[in-house]
């Protein structure tokens, strides 16, 4: 019995010797655990999507119903902004898929590196958000509802403080085909509308980047402690995968909004 019982000690040491250090209890092998942990972040996307899905239903609807309003009011968003945070995301994913190969071959120098590039495209893309939106707030150009908007059903109802600054309320410097305050009254109306879906859409999706540079920030510490390698890069490459999806996103939202005219 006791000889058995020796053996079976032993045996178990043995086995958790030979347990690998990233290995979870829960799982037989590293691939395993790979596997599981590849169809949980593909399950939370395709939940991301659906989630997405709604607003772009929303978008549809409402460009179907009114094409000369989405067509009109294209002209107050920035294509140039647009375009250059769509050069920074892709950008970004290609540094982050390379972090993912850094990973993979135990280059952690390189990862380090790519990481922190991405995380500062990441940066540079809620910069250049920020940009806009303060424009957008100062020119009055809001969804409807806000009290501050330009896009209200009566003129009088425009707060005087952004009649006297906005130049797309009075049309001053000629950047756009029509002044706001020209327009019919119920079209000058709809095009809150679309200001309040372009809110909406880029918002969320401006949230998701905020979650991703956490995700980053947190990836980069990690990495820097040696916490990555050819046994170990599971967390990379899960958090490549929601990265391409916040780059997906916006690679559809880019022409929806900016190129519609």
């Amino acid at each position: 019995m006791s000889t058995t019982t020796t053996v079976a000690h032993e045996g178990g040491h043995g086995h958790s010797h030979d347990h690998p250090k990233h290995l979870a209890h829960h799982f037989e092998t590293l691939d395993q655990q790979f596997d599981a942990g590849k169809l949980g972040i593909w399950t939370f996307l395709l939940t991301e999507v659906l989630f997405f899905s709604a607003l772009f239903v929303a978008y549809t609807v409402y460009r179907s119903n009114y094409p000369e309003v989405w067509q009109f009011a294209s002209q107050y968003l920035n294509t140039q902004l647009g375009a250059t945070n769509t050069l920074v995301l892709l950008l970004s994913s290609f540094t982050f898929a390379w972090g993912v190969r850094n990973a993979m071959l135990g280059q952690i120098g390189l990862l380090k590196m790519n990481l922190a590039i991405t995380l500062l495209c990441a940066g540079g893309f809620m910069g250049i958000k920020y940009m806009e939106y303060s424009h957008k707030f100062h020119e009055g150009t809001l969804w409807s509802g806000n009290e501050d908007t330009i896009f209200r059903l009566h003129a009088e109802d425009v707060p005087e403080h952004i009649k006297e600054h906005s130049h797309a309320w009075d049309n001053r410097d000629g950047e756009f085909s029509a002044a706001v305050r020209d327009l019919d009254p119920e079209f000058r109306q709809k095009l809150g509308i679309f200001f309040g879906v372009y809110f909406c859409l880029t918002g969320l999706h401006g949230i998701h980047v905020l979650i991703g540079m956490l995700l980053l920030l947190w990836l980069l510490l990690r990495s820097m402690r040696g916490d990555f390698g050819p046994d170990n890069f599971n967390a990379i490459d899960f958090g490549a995968l929601y990265w391409h999806l916040v780059d997906l996103i916006w690679i559809f939202l880019f022409p929806l909004l900016y190129l519609i005219s």
